[in-house]
């Protein structure tokens, strides 16, 4: 009795990556290593697997829904990675005496989120991250700005702007507005101006944080100012004018585009925009806070998010560790540029194609190949003396 055939097929979110969509994704994951070594970023890995405690109340109630949970064959609860950071946070946590302070780090791994499917969203993707550990110095804000910029510069993917904000300037206006406990709702509301609208973010305002109108309006300010870096500046003085919290918000705020314009020449500084109504929808962000976007395609949302986190490791140690850095999101790029068209249509990583002519001379063959690659070339050959016109189609299918 023969077995039954089993459909093949993938779970939803999830997909299988054919060299086409593969050697694209190599390509930006080199160029990220590439980059974040260049700034003295040291790789690290860790389990995709951890204790479900570790997980659970770090990001938001929206990354705990999302969380895969289960019970491990020892009965003990254990969690996918949602990101990399709260990992990050653990393993600084449990190896600071190996790796000591400042500690800089780079990690590219796969995480998972079940959430609602969509163009460039997936329940398992790819994240390219670095952070910096121990220190809260300006210099680091700064630092990650700059590491995006080259990142999406070396990618080569046409323009893009890099929005930045403050979370102490939000929580500030929020203190002053007496919305102080109800940060993390007005926060969450305000991290979903770009899909909902102000109107829409004014109702789940004044539904989850039970905010006035006149509460709202001077939230939902912080989207309308506009105009050059002084000017905007110049405006949330006077929002948070008389809050401790949101006077250094913007004081801070304020170092970093110093610092970001005494580093990046013209035109690259003017990719860096302040963005007073950023939010971040993770609750442990805590100072400076970004998102990157493509000129040519800004509706696919971010492609480079981040900020500094100084309390996500209290949980874990009594050693004080803050944190800054950012995540690529390698996938979401990537079908950015594929929609760009900025994808070469290749399937094989060699650059040379040997064709098999006669069965008696394998042996110059290899020996041809051999020497190329010698001299640095990717070079394949076929594995059959076929018809040269059959050899001719495949290396064209492929791309050489």
């Amino acid at each position: 009795m023969s077995q039954q055939k089993i459909h093949p097929r993938t779970l939803k979110g999830f997909r299988d990556y054919l060299p086409e969509a593969m050697l694209p994704r190599e390509r930006i994951m080199e160029t990220a290593r590439r980059v974040f070594r260049s700034y003295g970023f040291s790789p690290i890995d860790t389990p995709a697997l951890e204790y479900l405690e570790i997980l659970l109340g770090k990001g938001s109630a929206e990354t705990d829904r999302q969380l895969y949970r289960f019970q491990d064959h020892g009965g003990r609860d254990v969690g996918l990675r949602f990101d990399l950071t709260v990992p990050l946070a653990r393993f600084a946590a449990q190896h600071l005496g190996e790796i000591g302070t400042p500690f800089k780090r780079y990690q590219i791994a796969t995480v998972w989120r079940g959430e609602n499917t969509q163009r460039g969203r997936y329940r398992e993707f790819m994240q390219c991250d670095f952070d910096t550990i121990g220190t809260t110095g300006v210099a680091s804000d700064i630092e990650t700005i700059l590491v995006v910029n080259d990142l999406l510069s070396e990618l080569r993917v046409g323009g893009f702007q890099i929005h930045i904000n403050h979370r102490g300037i939000l929580s500030g206006l929020i203190e002053k507005l007496g919305l102080a406990e109800k940060t993390v709702e007005v926060l969450r509301a305000l991290d979903k101006l770009g899909k909902i609208g102000p109107e829409g973010v004014a109702e789940e305002l004044s539904r989850t944080a039970g905010s006035t109108a006149a509460q709202n309006e001077k939230l939902l300010e912080l989207s309308s100012l506009d105009g050059s870096h002084a000017e905007i500046m110049s405006e949330l003085d006077t929002l948070v004018a008389g809050n401790e919290v949101g006077e250094t918000g913007v004081s801070r705020l304020r170092e970093i585009l110093a610092g970001v314009g005494a580093a990046l020449a013209q035109p690259a500084v003017d990719r860096v925009r302040v963005e007073p109504s950023i939010a971040r929808g993770l609750d442990y962000y805590t100072g400076l806070v970004l998102e990157t976007t493509l000129e040519d395609l800004p509706d696919i949302g971010s492609v480079c998010s981040g900020g500094r986190y100084d309390n996500l490791a209290e949980l874990y140690t009594k050693e004080h560790l803050p944190g800054i850095g950012a995540s690529l999101g390698l996938d979401r790029l990537l079908a950015a540029m594929e929609t760009l068209n900025l994808i070469e249509p290749v399937r094989t990583p060699a650059e040379v194609f040997v064709p098999f002519f006669a069965a008696t001379r394998l042996g110059d063959y290899l020996r041809l190949a051999a020497e190329l690659r010698s001299a640095g070339l990717g070079v394949e050959v076929y594995p059959e003396p076929k018809k040269l016109g059959k050899q001719v189609q495949y290396a064209d299918k492929r791309g050489f």
